[in-house]
């Protein structure tokens, strides 16, 4: 095996598990403790972890804003997965509130594919226009026109919001830290009006692609154990796993 090879696999566990150990390491690449050390070294000065006593933990990295037409691009296979996991947590006649989220959009998708006799509110555009010819009820949420140019946020969404209660909300995410108990945003205001959309919600679940785990955002809109789960395309490490299990927020892998 190449080196920058075990390097990549490494990094690819820092970020699934959250944490990597040494003599972990050393064993399952058959190498010594000291060439693993050396190649942490490597990542280290790459930016792509932080050297602990006995391992290395992931750096976080504070992803710049995209637009919704770069988002839509990324990971689309991991949003799949995470949408078709999402929607069995969605029963008939219930109020579902989607945000403004490219994996949330891969939700609306399979919701009008299924045509789910439910009511769906949204403040997101892309959302709109998958449901417009769905069986579903669908009630719009106006507002500032975000960033992204994928949605409405502000003060008038807030308001509009604020009068309904919805059976179940699924949220994006730009970040994940859960060893700081934060979930990110880009923007201010869009994270307000996501902060408005989970007081109002019986559940509330975050949609995580993997990635985000490695990744903050400009603004902490809620704690992790203010949701009710997280629903992401891989399966969680120990660390997340028990970081989870500490928050007391059910988790779909």
């Amino acid at each position: 095996m190449f080196v920058e090879e075990r390097q990549d696999l490494i990094v690819e566990e820092l970020i699934s598990k959250g944490s990597v150990r040494v003599k972990e390491l050393s064993e399952r690449f058959s190498v010594t403790e000291d060439l693993i050390r050396k190649d942490l070294s490597v990542l280290e000065k790459e930016g792509k972890c932080k050297k602990i006593y006995g391992g290395a933990i992931p750096v976080k990295e504070n992803v710049q804003r995209k637009t919704a037409a770069q988002r839509k691009k990324l990971n689309t296979e991991q949003k799949k997965t995470i949408a078709q996991k999402a929607v069995q947590k969605i029963e008939d006649g219930s109020v579902v509130f989607l945000d403004i989220s490219t994996t949330v959009v891969e939700l609306a998708r399979i919701i009008a594919e299924k045509n789910l006799p439910i009511t769906v509110v949204t403040n997101s555009l892309e959302v709109i226009n998958i449901l417009v010819n769905s069986n579903s009820n669908v009630i719009f949420i106006g507002g500032e026109f975000d960033f992204g140019k994928d949605g409405f946020v502000g003060s008038l969404a807030d308001q509009m919001l604020e009068n309904f209660h919805f059976d179940i909300a699924f949220m994006g995410v730009v970040g994940l830290d859960l060893e700081e108990d934060a979930v990110y945003t880009y923007m201010a205001n869009d994270g307000v009006t996501k902060h408005v959309v989970m007081k109002q919600s019986k559940l509330t679940y975050m949609l995580v692609d993997h990635e985000k785990f490695s990744q903050i955002g400009n603004y902490k809109y809620a704690r992790v154990e203010e949701f009710t789960g997280l629903i992401t395309d891989h399966a969680l490490g120990k660390a997340h796993r028990k970081l989870c299990q500490k928050y007391g927020i059910e988790v779909l892998d």
